[in-house]
């Protein structure tokens, strides 16, 4: 065994596997970029429209969350130097999570560093291999990932599909498990469509299943003043909302019962074995909640710019499957060609990211168009008549 190794180099597998990517034009790279103002970004000194960003209501620039931020991190310094159970929890966490609970109309909250830290680690502390989840097909890596460290059975249902998951459930349910976890999300991360709430929730009461919704993409545009689609629902275990997305700023939370709050705060390592968030990051969220509920005109004017844009698109010929969020998915197909058109935007001063395998299933490969309320008219329709140009060539 000792040959074995001297004789090959440790790295081979790694050198292939980029090789690989490489040639099936999977190969990912970091591309920086300096975010002048809410929708436009400089990239090798040339300005760009940023259709790519997922800060829906433009509020990572916004004065008074950047000065909210300030006043933070002069307050109570740059870190919050330990984890949750230590001494990381400062009154200014314990009154964000009070708040978060009370404007979702939730019995209680707690905070996560990121969406994917608290998929991946809260679902593997609520089931085990002796459990079932059934999950969406198409849900986000980060439920992928929590299914997997929990060691569960676990089948996914057609996309959408509430049939299909009743024909799974009543075939679980006398099988023996010790408990069933529904988890998907509100608001698909790929694909932009949302799932039937009501309906899932109705389904977890009938077969008494526990329910994980992840409502990132919704919190903070979707929903009463834009608490997103769980909000002020009962029937919901637990629902993640982030706060890098409408909010602008970082981290994310889940609402719950307290119940529930109470086991993950004993039980749940992503949360146990982390330093808190930052003091200036919890300041943006705070100031940005206050702000949230009073941007109705921007959430407006976003459905209307959503619609318009996928209607001129469907009319154009193309393929941007059933969204209706600010996630408008333009179908290529091919990964190359889903390169080529990115190519051709940015040339032309547009920055609209392609979305390869494996992040969306294969022969799917897309431009994943992300709208916001600070995009102006001018922005979109340039946008437009770009794609124009290239389907018609």
């Amino acid at each position: 065994m000792t040959d074995y190794i001297n004789n090959n180099n440790k790295l081979d597998f790694i050198a292939k596997e980029l090789q690989a990517r490489e040639k099936n034009n999977y190969l990912r790279q970091l591309n920086p970029i300096y975010p002048n103002s809410t929708v436009t970004v400089i990239k090798n000194d040339k300005t760009l429209i940023n259709f790519s960003s997922n800060d829906y209501l433009g509020l990572s620039k916004h004065p008074k969350i950047i000065a909210a931020s300030h006043d933070y991190l002069n307050q109570y310094g740059t870190g919050s130097t330990a984890s949750r159970l230590v001494t990381g929890t400062y009154d200014i966490h314990d009154k964000l999570e009070q708040k978060l609970a009370k404007i979702c109309n939730k019995e209680a909250a707690l905070l996560f560093n990121t969406g994917f830290q608290a998929n991946t680690t809260i679902i593997p502390t609520l089931v085990n291999q002796k459990s079932l989840v059934l999950c969406d097909r198409l849900v986000h890596n980060s439920i992928l990932q929590g299914i997997f460290l929990s060691k569960a059975q676990w089948k996914r249902y057609q996309h959408n599909d509430l049939e299909h998951l009743d024909i799974l459930l009543k075939k679980a349910v006398s099988q023996g498990y010790n408990r069933i976890l529904i988890v998907t999300e509100t608001v698909f991360s790929m694909e932009g469509d949302r799932s039937d709430v009501d309906a899932l929730i109705q389904l977890s009461q009938q077969y008494n299943t526990l329910l994980y919704l992840d409502d990132a993409h919704a919190f903070g545009i979707m929903g009463e003043k834009g608490m997103g689609l769980t909000a002020h629902k009962s029937g919901i275990d637990i629902s993640l909302g982030t706060f890098g997305k409408a909010l602008g700023s970082f981290g994310a939370f889940v609402t719950t019962s307290k119940l529930i709050r109470d086991y993950l705060i004993n039980c749940c390592p992503g949360f146990i074995y982390t330093t808190a968030l930052p003091p200036a990051v919890i300041g943006s969220i705070d100031a940005a909640l206050d702000i949230i509920p009073n941007l109705d005109k921007e959430r407006e004017y976003l459905c209307r710019q959503i619609d318009y844009v996928r209607n001129k698109l469907i009319n154009l010929g193309y393929q941007v499957l059933n969204s209706n969020s600010p996630i408008i998915p333009v179908i290529i197909g091919h990964e190359e060609k889903a390169l080529e058109l990115s190519k051709y935007l940015e040339n032309n001063g547009i920055l609209a990211t392609a979305i390869r395998p494996p992040t969306v299933p294969k022969n799917t490969a897309r431009i994943r168009l992300v709208l916001s309320s600070k995009h102006q008219q001018k922005h979109i329709d340039y946008l437009i008549s770009l794609l124009q140009k290239y389907h018609e060539s």
